[in-house]
C-alpha cells in the first residue's frame, strides 16, 4: 500500500540527503505552480478569449469584457495572482545560498512583480474601471465604437506583455525547481 509520504516520494522524487520534501522545496513547488497557473490563465486567454471576443459587436465586445472582468475578481483568481506574488519572493529567501537557483527565482521575482503584477495593476485595471463604470445601453453607436477603440487596443497590449512575461516566470521558475535537486 502506498501512503502520502511514499506518493510524494514517487511524484517528486527527493534527494538523498533528506527522504522528505523540505518546507523550502514545498513552498517551490507552490511557486513554481501558482505561477504556472497564471501564465496559463494569460496564455488561454490570449489563445481563445481574445481572438472570439475581437468577431464581436462593439456592444457584445464590451458587454462580455465586463462581464468576464467582474467574474475573474475572485478567491481562486486572488489566491494564483496574489499567491504568485508572495510565494516567489519566499522562495528567493529559501534559496539565497543556492547561487543559480536564487538568480534565477530572483528574475522570476522581479520580472513577475514588475511585468505581471505591476502591468496588471497600473494597465488593465484602470481600464477595466472605465469599462466598469460605464453604462453601455447609454452608449450609441458611435461612443460605443470610441469607448472599445479607447479599451481595447491598450487592454490587448498589457494582455500580451503580462503573458510573455509570465511565460519567462515559468521558464525560470521550473528551471530553479530543476536545479535546487542537484546542489
Amino acid at each position: 500500500m502506498v501512503v502520502p509520504a511514499d506518493l510524494i516520494k514517487l511524484v517528486l522524487p527527493v534527494s538523498s540527503k533528506s527522504q522528505y520534501m523540505t518546507f523550502k522545496n514545498l513552498i517551490l513547488l507552490l511557486s513554481t505552480v501558482s505561477t504556472a497557473l497564471i501564465g496559463g490563465l494569460f496564455y488561454a486567454y490570449s489563445c481563445s478569449v481574445l481572438p472570439g471576443l475581437t468577431r464581436l459587436s462593439d456592444l457584445s465586445f464590451l458587454q462580455a469584457m465586463q462581464s468576464i472582468n467582474r467574474a475573474i475578481l475572485n478567491p481562486l483568481f486572488f489566491a494564483s495572482f496574489m499567491g504568485t506574488l508572495i510565494l516567489l519572493p519566499i522562495s528567493v529567501w529559501f534559496f539565497k545560498e543556492q547561487g543559480t537557483v536564487f538568480y534565477l527565482l530572483l528574475a522570476a521575482a522581479l520580472l513577475y512583480f514588475s511585468g505581471v503584477f505591476l502591468v496588471t495593476v497600473i494597465g488593465n485595471v484602470p481600464l477595466n474601471d472605465l469599462l466598469d463604470g460605464t453604462d453601455l445601453a447609454k452608449l450609441n453607436a458611435e461612443e460605443l465604437t470610441a469607448l472599445r477603440n479607447k479599451f481595447e487596443p491598450g487592454w490587448n497590449l498589457f494582455h500580451r506583455i503580462r503573458t510573455i512575461v509570465s511565460f519567462i516566470c515559468i521558464v525560470l521558475t521550473a528551471y530553479a525547481a530543476i536545479l535546487s535537486r542537484n546542489a
